[in-house]
């Protein structure tokens, strides 16, 4: 039983690390960092958006950005590390 809360737990961090790479290469193609015009750009933005997109529209109903800031990522971040501290570690550990 712990074995399944350790590929959980390690499942949820995986995932908030997609969230963050993310929120880093929206951030730099927002400052022209990365060129969105490159093929490879868009590749990987696809994939980050698919990866993300499941959890992110329903909040997204519900939360508009503030000041012109998705906070969506921020919510979803913190909704991961609750269920994974009150749900996954007491009853798998």
């Amino acid at each position: 039983m712990p074995m399944i809360g350790y590929i959980l737990s390690l499942a949820i961090q995986f995932y908030v690390m997609i969230i963050i790479v993310q929120v880093a290469v929206s951030w730099l193609l927002a400052f022209e960092i990365i060129n969105p015009q490159n093929p490879q750009a868009r590749n990987l933005v696809r994939l980050l958006n698919r990866l993300t997109d499941p959890l992110y529209k329903p909040l997204r109903k519900y939360i508009p950005p503030i000041g012109g800031i998705d906070i969506t990522p921020i919510i979803v971040i913190f909704g991961l590390s609750l269920f994974e501290r009150f749900i996954i570690i007491p009853v798998f550990y």
